[in-house]
């Protein structure tokens, strides 16, 4: 099992140090990020939490995943790799003219 977290459903004021706050309870966590929307400079509503093991990581599922934050409840699984982005070749057309 990986050390790295999945946590979802998360209110957009909380903060990676809300975050972390929420995990030191069921282990030593290495890094918690809330995941921003560039444009908005505000969170996207979800994060991630690396914990020191896989055995504190599987006890931090089976403590959170469900639980309420403030007035939603969480999802909290193991991350998932991310899917390389395949270079997209869109658009295409404009052969010849329509009048």
């Amino acid at each position: 099992m990986s050390t790295k977290l999945y946590v979802g459903n998360l209110s957009y004021n909380v903060t990676s140090a809300d975050l972390e706050q929420l995990f030191q309870p069921h282990g030593t966590v290495k890094s918690a990020q809330v995941i921003e929307d560039r444009d908005a400079g505000r969170s996207k509503g979800f994060g991630f939490v690396e914990m020191s093991s896989a055995e504190e990581a599987s006890k931090a599922i089976q403590a959170l995943n469900g639980q309420m934050h403030g007035e939603r409840a969480l999802t909290v699984n193991e991350a998932k790799p991310r899917a390389p982005r395949t270079g997209g070749s869109g658009g295409g057309g404009g052969y010849g003219r329509r009048y």
